[in-house]
């Protein structure tokens, strides 16, 4: 039996993403833990706009967004606790310039360097719609067809009770399942 839990969003678990933007000529990094995907090009974060990095990214129009794996989650998980209005979070994270500009970090496995498109703002949050444009990932993670794989990369992921989760079964190709159901009802018919 199923119960009624109310207008509880059941939308997770969701990557958890460090987010960085140049402010005042130095990077400044933050955890997002609502990240979604908007289209086949298009990064959506939902954040409070009062974020240092914010000021960078609405400033400067350029974002990088890393996916965050188990080696890389003590220091994203401490830039998403400590304010870049108080402390400098600039030295986290070694960092190169991607093509664009925004910080990537070294050691992140992979990082999209977004340009912001647009923004929503409702109940004291900022829906920021992010532009992919360049996509750094470490070669250990990609396939023979030059594609992320996810179950090597293992993703930290969020979920609301406030915990990580860590992703990796490869539960197999998509289609098939819905195939070999379609075929099962068919021939019991």
């Amino acid at each position: 039996m199923k119960k009624n839990i109310g207008n509880y969003n059941a939308a997770f678990p969701t990557p958890i993403v460090v987010v960085g933007a140049m402010t005042d000529g130095r990077p400044n990094w933050f955890e997002v833990a609502w990240c979604g995907i908007g289209d086949r090009d298009l990064v959506t974060l939902s954040v409070e706009e009062s974020h240092e990095t914010c000021r960078g990214i609405f400033a400067d129009k350029r974002l990088s967004i890393s996916l965050c794996d188990e080696a890389l989650l003590p220091r994203a998980d401490y830039v998403g606790i400590v304010s870049g209005k108080k402390v400098d979070k600039s030295g986290v994270f070694a960092w190169t310039p991607g093509e664009l500009g925004a910080p990537i970090p070294d050691d992140a496995p992979v990082s999209m360097e977004c340009e912001l498109v647009d923004t929503y703002k409702q109940h004291g949050m900022c829906l920021l719609i992010c532009r992919v444009r360049n996509t750094y990932v470490d070669e250990q993670y990609l396939d023979e067809k030059q594609k992320v794989d996810y179950s090597r990369l293992k993703p930290v992921l969020f979920e609301p009770r406030f915990r990580y989760l860590l992703t990796g079964k490869d539960l197999g190709p998509c289609i098939e399942p819905g195939r070999a159901l379609q075929k099962h009802l068919t021939e019991n018919q």
